[in-house]
């Protein structure tokens, strides 16, 4: 029996295990790097040990600390969660060699499935079709897919549509893995482009019995990386669903799968076909959905397989033709991650974190509102879920409640998930790993989106407001009153790249708002310092209003019916020392918080538009930075290893004015 159980992991899935174990009455030891002290999950425990430093080679994947965490801890049990060391042969020999027992596979299954070259040829001999390339390929072959033998995450993956680039793309992927998981090594295989990625969730027992669970789609992805993920996988006929759970059940048998594990395969919708990807020797992040058409606890199947017990009945197969789903279940990942910037991870301080708590939503979160979000790992901060009869009413209950979610200090991906939710593609189930470049062409960002022209009057009249209360003289006179009315107040902010003013008066009768176009006049029904009540045609719609940063330069955050608003308040009298800036002077600013991997360029080189200078890597992902323009390297102030933060002058080319003379030419 566990009575003490370690999480050697962090955030969601951390505060996901302990929940499972707080209604056995399993004790729980969290671990947590400097960076995560202050993280919910720490406190949700029941007893933490600190592991010093923040980056995740000094912390979370150093499986010594982790085991003698343990020790001091006295936990009897480790529970790997996802990452990290999850799926690391090694670091489960060590848990079971200190006399703990191992939440997970046996060691040997790890390394069977955790390298795709070799899983491949187990699930072959199992008799489960695989992709395979051949060893020279040619341009009939293309287009190409490089992939990292270890891990997962789209890290380490490269699609390849010209031979010529196969080089340099390995050897991109190459570094990229080496970097994620200490693995460089890397395969090649055929690219389907319309696939649909389609996984079976597994559980076996020691004592011979495989549980088929269900199917999933998370096709949905971006680089390679899930961002919506669903059960059961919609629109598959009998026969094709009969053949995917199949095939999952001769992989786990193959290699006698004892643990949770998910069988990944890719499916041609247009012939039915698929292919084994991988296997994930681990909880996967989205088994909440199969959790939720199943009313089952994964979490507490793994508990009870490591403790040696066989699966109940309520592990039932799925696997025999009839309707097996208690309804559907679509789960979204919420990224701290900027559209604006190609979703590039983002980091700083979560000042609101709010999802509306509605029945059948379930949020599994690593953050709460105060809570820092930092580059060192990954940038999920939630998965929402909603389980609902039908797949469209899953949807629209998910879309909903992400829309009226109050998630400020942070930008994050809320936009696209609500885009693809509501695309009348997904809908209707016209799924494909290239679903976001062919039906939202254009990623979500907030700033291209139409803004509803009642926010930003809200958040004029909300600043407007607040400076009212802030007085300490003439506190009766109303705000931006004139005993002669001339010209408006002009509150202007900035979204994106865009301004936008907002013109005003006040008055002994409240305010007035200039149209900012004909036939759009507000009517101001009241305002406040965190609420505003505006009129258009006889419609009223309340706007929450949440304020941050200093005076002059204040961030301002709009929740209403019709979505959120980030807005940045552009000052009167902008700073002359921020003019001609560095960023004007043809810098290169680090475009993310993160670390320096590589350089290769130095101060006095002739460069070209597009020529790599360096590489950042921000959790677990890298950047290449390139040059703007033709001309001289300048300035390097970065070197391998070392920490940036946003923002930061990286290097600077000044672009060639000169012309050559004549006489070059001679």
């Amino acid at each position: 029996m566990i009575t003490r159980l370690l999480v050697a992991n962090r955030a969601e899935i951390a505060a996901r295990v302990f929940r499972t174990c707080r209604r056995l009455g399993i004790e729980t030891v969290a671990v947590h790097s400097d960076a995560d002290a202050s993280l919910p999950y720490v406190a949700e425990a029941d007893h933490a040990v600190r592991l010093p430093g923040t980056s995740a080679a000094d912390t979370y994947l150093r499986a010594d600390l982790i085991i003698d965490a343990a020790r001091h801890a006295g936990a009897d049990a480790v529970h790997p969660g996802y990452g990290f060391l999850s799926e690391n042969a090694d670091f489960a020999r060590a848990v079971l060699a200190a006399g703990l027992t191992w939440v997970g596979p046996a060691p040997e299954s790890i390394e069977q499935m955790g390298a795709k070259v070799r899983a491949k040829q187990v699930v072959r001999a199992a008799g489960v079709p695989v992709l395979e390339a051949p060893e020279l390929p040619t341009a009939a072959d293309l287009p190409l897919l490089v992939k990292a033998s270890a891990g997962g995450g789209g890290r380490g993956m490269r699609v390849v549509r010209d031979l010529d680039d196969l080089p340099a793309e390995l050897e991109r992927a190459r570094a990229e893995a080496a970097a994620a998981f200490g693995d460089g090594t890397v395969f090649v295989e055929p690219y389907v482009e319309r696939g649909r990625h389609v996984e079976v969730q597994v559980v076996g027992d020691t004592h011979g019995r495989v549980a088929v669970l269900g199917t999933r789609d998370c096709s949905v992805q971006r680089r390679h990386q899930k961002i919506v993920e669903e059960a059961p996988a919609p629109g598959l006929s009998a026969v094709v669903e009969r053949g995917v759970l199949e095939a999952a059940r001769r992989a786990a048998e193959a290699i006698g799968y004892v643990g949770a594990g998910t069988v990944e395969l890719l499916l041609d919708p247009g012939t039915g076909r698929f292919w084994f990807l991988e296997m994930n020797t681990r909880l996967q992040v989205e088994h909440p959905v199969t959790e939720e058409v199943l009313g089952l606890d994964l979490v507490q199947l793994q508990l009870e397989v490591a403790e040696g017990r066989a699966l109940g009945a309520g592990a039932t197969d799925t696997v025999g033709g009839e309707p097996w789903a208690d309804g559907h279940a679509i789960e979204v990942r919420l990224y701290a991650e900027d559209p604006a910037r190609g979703h590039q991870p983002q980091s700083g301080v979560l000042t609101a974190f709010e999802v509306p708590a509605e029945p059948g939503i379930r949020v599994e979160a690593g953050f709460a509102a105060g809570d820092a979000v930092t580059t060192h790992y990954d940038a999920m901060l939630a998965k929402v879920v909603a389980h609902a009869p039908t797949r469209e009413q899953a949807a629209r209950l998910l879309a909903g409640v992400l829309r009226r979610a109050r998630l400020h200090g942070v930008v994050t991906n809320r936009e696209q998930l609500v885009a693809v939710l509501t695309s009348p593609a997904f809908l209707a189930g016209e799924l494909s790993t290239g679903f976001l470049g062919d039906h939202l062409a254009e990623p979500a960002d907030p700033a291209c989106v139409a803004v509803d022209p009642g926010a930003p009057v809200a958040a004029a009249l909300a600043l407007a407001e607040r400076a009212a209360a802030a007085r300490t003289v003439q506190r009766g006179i109303p705000v931006a009153w004139r005993n002669v009315v001339s010209a408006p107040q002009r509150t202007t902010f900035r979204r994106g790249e865009e301004e936008v003013a907002v013109a005003w008066w006040g008055g002994r009768t409240g305010y007035t708002v200039e149209a900012a176009e004909p036939g759009a006049a507000l009517t101001v029904v009241a305002a406040g310092p965190t609420r505003v009540t505006l009129e258009r045609a006889g419609v009223r719609t309340s706007y929450d209003v949440a304020v941050s940063g200093p005076r002059d330069h204040e961030v301002v955050e709009v929740d209403a019916p019709t979505g959120h608003v980030r807005l940045e308040r552009v000052p009167r009298l902008p700073d002359p020392a921020e003019a001609g800036g560095a960023a004007a002077r043809g810098a290169l600013l680090a475009p993310m918080p993160g670390s320096v991997v590589s350089v290769s360029a130095e101060v006095g080189a002739t460069v070209r538009a597009g020529q790599p200078l360096l590489v950042l890597e921000a959790m677990k992902m890298q950047h290449t930075v390139s040059a703007p323009t033709d001309g001289v390297l300048t300035v390097l102030d970065v070197e391998p290893g070392a920490q940036v933060a946003a923002g930061a002058v990286l290097a600077v080319v000044e672009a060639r004015t000169d012309t050559p003379d004549e006489g070059e030419h001679r």
